[in-house]
C-alpha cells in the first residue's frame, strides 16, 4: 500500500477513534458507540504526509452510529497515525439522541477526551435551548461548562466612543416535562339496596 493510500485510510479510520474511545464510559451523554464504522464525506480531501494532518473540505459530513458532525472544514491531526487534535471550522453542528449543538468552530483533543465549542454556540434538546459563546465537554467525565464571552464594545450615539458594554451570559430556557395526563376518574357506581 503506497504511503499515500495508507495514510489516507489511518486519518479516515481515526477521525472519530478518540470520541469513539469515550464511548466505552457509561453514561455517554452522546450515544458514541466506539463499535460503529465511521463514515466521510466530503468535497474535498488533502492529505499533508509532511504534517501529519488530513483535511477534508465542503459540506463535511462525518457519522458514527447514532451522531453525525457537519462542518465546512474538518482537519485531522494525526502523527503517526494516531488522531490527536480534530478541528471542525465553519456552520459546525453536532446531531445526536441527547440533542444538537452548533457553534462556530468545534476542537476535539483525543488524549484528553475534551470537545471545545466557540463562536456563537447553541444547545438544543426538544424545546430546550442554551446559548453561549464557548462549550468545554469532558467526555471522560461527563462534565460540560458553558460560558459567554467578555463584555461586547458599545458605541456611544453623542461621543461616538467605545466603551464597555454589559457582561455577555450564558442563556437557558427549560421547558418542564409535562405530566402525563391523570387516568379518568371512574364513575361513581350506583349501590343497589
Amino acid at each position: 500500500m503506497s504511503k499515500t493510500r495508507a495514510f489516507v485510510a489511518s486519518v479516515s479510520i481515526v477521525l472519530f477513534a478518540g470520541a469513539a474511545h469515550a464511548a466505552v464510559a457509561p453514561g455517554n451523554p452522546l450515544g458514541l458507540n466506539s463499535r460503529e464504522p465511521i463514515a466521510v464525506n466530503a468535497d474535498s480531501f488533502l492529505a499533508d504526509l509532511n504534517g501529519n494532518t488530513g483535511t477534508y473540505t465542503g459540506n463535511v459530513i462525518v457519522t458514527q452510529g447514532q451522531v453525525k458532525l457537519h462542518a465546512d472544514e474538518v482537519k485531522v491531526i494525526a502523527p503517526a497515525g494516531r488522531a490527536s487534535r480534530m478541528e471542525a471550522q465553519g456552520n459546525v453542528v453536532v446531531d445526536s439522541p441527547s440533542g444538537r449543538a452548533i457553534a462556530d468552530t468545534g476542537v476535539y483533543d483525543v488524549p484528553q477526551q475534551v470537545l471545545r465549542l466557540t463562536g456563537n454556540v447553541v444547545l438544543t434538546k426538544e424545546q430546550n435551548v442554551m446559548r453561549g459563546t464557548a462549550l468545554e465537554f469532558s467526555m471522560a467525565t461527563g462534565l460540560a461548562k458553558m460560558t459567554a464571552g467578555a463584555p461586547a464594545q458599545v458605541t456611544t450615539a453623542a461621543s461616538g466612543t467605545q466603551a464597555p458594554g454589559k457582561p455577555a451570559r450564558v442563556q437557558g430556557l427549560f421547558y418542564p416535562e409535562q405530566a402525563s395526563t391523570p387516568p379518568a376518574a371512574s364513575a361513581p357506581t350506583e349501590s343497589k339496596p
